[in-house]
């Protein structure tokens, strides 16, 4: 039975079934009609037994060429219809196995059609295709990642493996400048190592998110001070614009600080000096926007959304590349949304939107004391 496979051993259950139908009818038949039969023949008062038995033996052979031809007729219009069934069924499940096996085998390209057999079946091949659809995305997502991994690894580990040699060699001297080389290559490998792991903790949802009220406009401002002397050494304007009344949002503040970052060292990175920042904080009722705009040469329309994919080559190199691939991942582990759209005033403006609160004093930091 193994060897029939699917399609045979429901084309041999239904046979069996048909069979076993056939002999309960016949033997049901053969076992109520000649009683019936025979009550008849004496309800009618025919007595002579020649005309009986006669009469008797017809009616047998009748019923046995009846339920012969209509046994035969049945078995093979129900084996032609079993067949049909059965190909209707087992054709998507093949197809099926065909494309699981494909994508056993790392082929991802699959394509199945909507066989509309039933609804749960077709629900199952629309999941498939999706889950093939998402693996082939993934896979492609995964070999870019490798690739620019292995780019972005191969400057710091050459100009590291060079000065190593020349330090062996005499060539060069082991004096701060070359110290001072070394160490900032190892703190960009430092700080690689850290973007892909908070990537693969953001695309697993690993994040631990340290969730409290908090007043947005502080947020803000709290981090343009802290990166303000950076803008200054690059003579770049900074500044901030927020509302008058607090706009509450409940977030994890150092990860919404770490958002904020990025996006100052990425407009930081884009605008020359003489040029300006500007972070302005809106609220609605129902969401809270910080938009960081810069100056600088902006971002070609088509390239608004691939600048938040890994390694964008629209980054600078002095970054890895991660930075607004981070902060969007972390703006949406806390259900908000990190778009980019051109400046009209030069440059680009990158728009974080988060959930708002209802407008209400914040908790305060320290217990009150108790009134007299």
């Amino acid at each position: 039975m193994n060897r029939l496979g699917l399609r045979g051993r429901l084309l041999v259950a239904q046979i069996v079934v048909l069979l076993a139908c056939c002999v309960t009818i016949a033997a049901v038949a053969v076992a109520i009609a000649a009683p019936l039969f025979h009550n008849h023949l004496a309800m009618a008062g025919i007595e002579d037994d020649n005309v009986r038995l006669h009469t008797e033996e017809a009616f047998g052979q009748t019923i046995f060429v009846a339920l012969l031809s209509g046994i035969a007729v049945a078995l093979v219009g129900a084996s032609i219809a079993a067949v049909y069934v059965v190909r209707r069924i087992t054709a998507p499940i093949g197809r099926l196995a065909a494309a699981a096996q494909s994508v056993a085998e790392g082929r991802y390209d699959v394509h199945i059609e909507q066989s509309e057999v039933d609804s749960d079946f077709t629900r199952l091949e629309g999941a498939f295709s999706d889950m093939a659809e998402r693996l082939d995305h993934s896979d492609h997502v995964r070999k870019r990642l490798l690739a620019d991994l292995a780019h972005e690894l191969r400057t710091p580990v050459s100009t590291l493996a060079a000065y190593v040699d020349g330090l062996e060699d005499g060539v060069l001297e082991a004096d701060g400048t070359s110290w001072a080389v070394m160490r900032d290559q190892l703190e960009r490998l430092r700080r690689l190592a850290h973007d892909l792991s908070d990537v693969s903790a953001a695309d697993e949802h690993a994040l631990d998110l340290i969730l409290a009220v908090e007043d947005l406009s502080d947020i803000v401002c709290s981090t343009t001070t802290a990166v303000a002397p950076r803008f200054e050494e690059r003579a770049v304007t900074l500044s901030a614009t927020t509302p008058a009344r607090p706009a509450r949002v409940r977030v994890d503040r150092q990860r919404i600080e770490q958002i904020l970052s990025n996006l100052l060292e990425n407009a930081l990175r884009h605008t020359p000096g003489g040029g300006s920042v500007t972070v302005t904080v809106t609220q609605s009722p129902d969401h809270v926007v910080v938009a960081v705009a810069d100056t600088g040469e902006g971002i070609p329309e088509d390239q608004l959304e691939s600048v938040f994919d890994r390694f964008n080559r629209g980054e600078s190199s002095d970054g890895s590349g991660l930075g607004l691939t981070i902060a969007r991942s972390l703006a949406r582990a806390h259900g908000g949304t990190l778009t980019a759209r051109p400046n009209p005033l030069g440059g680009t403006i990158l728009e974080l939107v988060l959930p708002a609160l209802p407008d209400s004093p914040l908790p305060s930091p320290f217990p009150l004391p108790e009134s007299e």
